[in-house]
C-alpha cells in the first residue's frame, strides 16, 4: 500500500506516471491486445508529384501535356493517369515525367495516378474549351443572403436601357448594402454586372420575389412570398412598383372613429389592391390581365369602403393554385371560377413547381401534382384561357415522377422539362425530356443516364443547344460535374464541356454577348460554384459556337 500524504502527493503521482510509461513501451508486439496499427497496409511505392506546374499549365481536349512524376518508370504498364477521373494516354515516360494526351471528353479539374489501388494526386489542370466564365463581368462576390446564406437570385428582367432588374432571397451584393441604401431581395445591375442605385427600392421586402414582370404602363409587378414592401406593410405577395422602383400608392378616404383626428380620414394604400395566401412562383401579363401561378389556397382584396386608417377589411375568396387579375389587382371571374360555388375549381393534389406562358395565353404548369382539377395529368398541365384543363395537350402518359423546371423557346418552340422523372409518356427518360409545343415528347432528343444525382434546370438556347444543371456527377461514361452542355439530339456538345465542378442550380439564363462579342448566357439562381471557382448566384459565361 502507498500511503499518500499532502507533502510528497506530486512527487509520487510524477513517479507513478514514468513508471506506467515505461511499462507501455517496454511491450512487444505480442503484448498488444487487438490489431496492431504497425502492421501491414500499403507500402510507399516511391511515387510523388513534383511541385511544378504542367507543361502547358492550361491544356486542350485531345492536346498533349507533360506532368513532373517521379518514379513511374518503374511500373511502366501498370497504372493509370486520370485527367479529372478520365483515363489519360501515355505518350512519352520517364523516372521523373509523364506525357499524356488529353481525353477528348477531358474537363478541368484534378489529376492523379492510379497505382496498385492507391491514389496518388498531382496538380489541376484547366482544360481550355469554348465555355469559360467571363472575367470582364463586373459581379464579384455576388449576391448574399443573412446569416452568410447563398442569397439565391430567383428572376431577372432586362430593361429598357440593357441594365437588369433582380428578384431573390438576398441581402446584399458585391458588399454595396448601407443603413442607408438597404438590398433586400431586390436589385438593379449595369449591363456589365456593376451595382446600379437609380431604381428606389427603399428597404426591399420582407420576403423573397420569385418573379418579376413589366406592365403595358411601364411599371414593375414584382412577386413572391411577402408582406411589405419598403416601408409599405398589408401585402399579400404581389404588388405593383412605379417606373422608378418605389412601391406604387395611392390615397384613399377612409372611416375615421375618431373624427378629432384628421390625419386619419385618408390613407396611403397600394394601388394594386389584391393578393393572396400563399407563395407565388410565376406571374404572366397578357391583353392587359395578369394570370398568378402558386401554390395559395385563397385570394384577399381589401374592402376600403369599410375600412379604418387602423384596421382594413379583407374580402376573401378561395382560389386555389391559378387565378387571373385586372391591373389594379380585382379578381377576373371568368377564369377559374365558379359561380355557382363562388370559388375556384380543386386545383392540383401536389405544389406547382414551375411554368410558361404560350404565345396564345395558355399556361402550362408543372410540379408533384398528379391530378389537376380531377383528372389525371401526371405532373404537367395545360390551361385554358378560361382556366380550364386543356384536355388536348398532348403529353400522353405524362411523367412518372415529378417535375422541377420547365422552359420554352420561342425560336425552336421546343419544351424542356427536368426533374426526379425516369420516364415521359412511358418512354424511358432520366430527368430530362425535350416536348414539342402541343406537349409530345419529341424522341430525336435522347438523354443518357446520369451518375451521382439528378438535374434541376434544363433550358435550351436559340442555337438549339441545352443548357442541363444538377447535382450529377457523370452523363453516360463522361465526368460532367452539374454543368453541361448539349446538342439538339442529347449527344454532349464538342468542346463545350470543359468546364470543372459546378455547385447549385440555375433557375433563369439570358442570352446575351461577352465584353469581347462572343455568344455567351447571363446565369441565375442558387450558384455558389462554377468551373471550380466560387461564385455568387450570378454569372455571365462565354458559350462559343
Amino acid at each position: 500500500m502507498i500511503i499518500i500524504n499532502h507533502k510528497n502527493s506530486g512527487n509520487i503521482i510524477k513517479l507513478l506516471m514514468i513508471v506506467l510509461t515505461l511499462a507501455i513501451f517496454s511491450c512487444t508486439k505480442k503484448d498488444i491486445i487487438g490489431v496492431d496499427p504497425y502492421a501491414g497496409g500499403k507500402q510507399a511505392l516511391g511515387v510523388k508529384f513534383t511541385t511544378d506546374l504542367p507543361d502547358p499549365e492550361v491544356g486542350t481536349q485531345g492536346g498533349q501535356v507533360t506532368f513532373k512524376v517521379k518514379g513511374l518508370l518503374t511500373y511502366q504498364g501498370k497504372f493509370k493517369f486520370l485527367v479529372n477521373e478520365q483515363e489519360a494516354e501515355i505518350i512519352a515516360l520517364t523516372d521523373s515525367s509523364i506525357k499524356v494526351k488529353v481525353p477528348i471528353t477531358a474537363s478541368t479539374g484534378g489529376t492523379s495516378v492510379l497505382l496498385d489501388g492507391q491514389t496518388f494526386f498531382g496538380p489541376n489542370l484547366t482544360i481550355n474549351g469554348k465555355v469559360n466564365i467571363d472575367a470582364s463581368y463586373k459581379v464579384v462576390t455576388g449576391t448574399t443572403g443573412v446569416f452568410g446564406s447563398s442569397g439565391p437570385v430567383f428572376d431577372i428582367l432586362q430593361l429598357a436601357n440593357n441594365n437588369y432588374f433582380l428578384g431573390g432571397s438576398f441581402t446584399d451584393f458585391d458588399t454595396k448594402a448601407t443603413t442607408a441604401l438597404p438590398i433586400n431581395n431586390l436589385l438593379q445591375i449595369g449591363a456589365q454586372g456593376d451595382y446600379v442605385t437609380s431604381l428606389s427600392f427603399g428597404k426591399g421586402t420582407n420576403g423573397p420575389v420569385f418573379n418579376i414582370n413589366r406592365l403595358p404602363n411601364g411599371n414593375y409587378l414584382i412577386a413572391g412570398l411577402f408582406g411589405t414592401v419598403g416601408k409599405r406593410k398589408g401585402i399579400n405577395n404581389i404588388t405593383t412598383l412605379n417606373s422608378n422602383g418605389t412601391i406604387d400608392t395611392t390615397i384613399i378616404p377612409v372611416i375615421n372613429p375618431t373624427p378629432l383626428d384628421v390625419r386619419k380620414n385618408v390613407d396611403t394604400v397600394p394601388t394594386f389592391n389584391g393578393g393572396v395566401d400563399g407563395l407565388i412562383r410565376k406571374t404572366f401579363v397578357n391583353n392587359n390581365l395578369i394570370t398568378v401561378v402558386g401554390n395559395f389556397k385563397n385570394y384577399g382584396r381589401y374592402f376600403y369602403d369599410r375600412s379604418t386608417y387602423d384596421s382594413k377589411v379583407l374580402d376573401i375568396t378561395k382560389m386555389n393554385q391559378l387565378i387571373r387579375l385586372k391591373m389594379d389587382g380585382s379578381m377576373d371571374s371568368t377564369f377559374n371560377f365558379n359561380p355557382a360555388t363562388k370559388q375556384s375549381d380543386v386545383g392540383g393534389n401536389g405544389s406547382i413547381s414551375d411554368g410558361f406562358m404560350q404565345a396564345d395565353g395558355k399556361v402550362v404548369i408543372v410540379g408533384s401534382f398528379s391530378t389537376f382539377n380531377g383528372a389525371t395529368v401526371n405532373h404537367i398541365a395545360r390551361i385554358n384561357l378560361d382556366g380550364t384543363l386543356d384536355k388536348n395537350f398532348n403529353t400522353g402518359g405524362g411523367a412518372n415522377d415529378n417535375i422541377t423546371s420547365i422552359t420554352y423557346n420561342t425560336t425552336t418552340q421546343k419544351i424542356m422539362i427536368a426533374g426526379t422523372f425516369t420516364s415521359f409518356d412511358g418512354t424511358t427518360a432520366a430527368g430530362v425530356a425535350m416536348l414539342s409545343s402541343d406537349g409530345s415528347l419529341d424522341k430525336s432528343f435522347v438523354f443518357n443516364n446520369l451518375t451521382g444525382g439528378v438535374p434541376n434546370y434544363a433550358g435550351q438556347l436559340n442555337s438549339g443547344k441545352i443548357i442541363i444543371s444538377g447535382g450529377f456527377t457523370k452523363y453516360g461514361n463522361v465526368i460532367r460535374q452539374g454543368f453541361m452542355v448539349l446538342n439538339p439530339n442529347g449527344t454532349l456538345s464538342a468542346d463545350q464541356n470543359n468546364t470543372g465542378a459546378f455547385q447549385g442550380q440555375i433557375y433563369k439564363f439570358v442570352e446575351t454577348t461577352s465584353s469581347l462579342g462572343n455568344p455567351a448566357v447571363i446565369l441565375i439562381g442558387n450558384i455558389t460554384k462554377f468551373d471550380n471557382k466560387k461564385v455568387g448566384n450570378i454569372l455571365r459565361v462565354e458559350i462559343k459556337p
